[in-house]
């Protein structure tokens, strides 16, 4: 999976000298929550939804409604936008884009192809991938089971799941001498997967239904 699969195309953009009021109403029309910020074709930040309500005075302020008005005319979302801006390319692995992501502790990415802005990847996105990897809408069974850590292993596992078919696998843990592994089975004789597997050897940890 490459992020350029999974990420929303053509996002909406604001320049650096776009009013922070107006930056605060184009994240409510649109229901987003953060805005790459491009001066003449050239990523130059991101600014978040938090960056802006932070940028707008405090309820405990003496100023008077016209004087706030005024000043949040003149701010900008150059003055409140992050930069640098942390990116990641199209052609990568979304998996680095979750990496990326969890490490910075951020919730969305800018995506380029060399310089140029081609989408933005959000967590949700991520979520929205790590869905369909694991065939959480296929049904079936999930079943958990501990295979030896020795080469070959999964192999042997497998053999015991015909006439059903494994539409997924993840690895859940790594314990001592054994992987931790999370199937998602469906098809014929489904129901008879984990009594296949037990017979077969394998330590079937936990079973429901998908």
């Amino acid at each position: 999976m490459l992020v350029r699969d999974w990420m929303t195309k053509d996002p909406l953009t604001v320049t650096p000298d776009t009013p922070v009021l107006e930056a605060i109403n184009l994240l409510r029309q649109k229901k987003f929550r953060r805005l790459p910020v491009v001066k003449d074709g050239k990523l130059v930040g991101l600014v978040t939804d938090k960056d802006l309500k932070d940028a707008m005075p405090s309820k405990a302020t003496t100023l008077s409604v016209w004087e706030m008005n005024y000043l949040l005319s003149k701010l900008t979302v150059e003055e409140v936008m992050a930069k640098p801006v942390i990116t990641v390319g199209a052609d990568e692995p979304l998996e680095k884009a979750a990496l990326l992501m969890e490490e910075k502790k951020i919730g969305g990415l800018p995506v380029m192809e060399g310089d140029r802005l081609v989408g933005i990847i959000t967590v949700t996105d991520v979520l929205r991938a790590f869905i369909e990897v694991l065939g959480l809408r296929l049904g079936g069974l999930r079943i958990t089971v501990d295979i030896p850590d020795v080469p070959g292993a999964l192999a042997q596992m497998a053999q015991a799941v015909p006439p059903a078919n494994i539409v997924s696998i993840a690895t859940a843990a790594h314990l001592d001498g054994y992987q931790r592994l999370v199937l998602r089975v469906v098809g014929e004789g489904v129901e008879g997967v984990p009594e296949r597997l037990r017979a077969a050897g394998e330590r079937v940890v936990d079973v429901r239904p998908g």
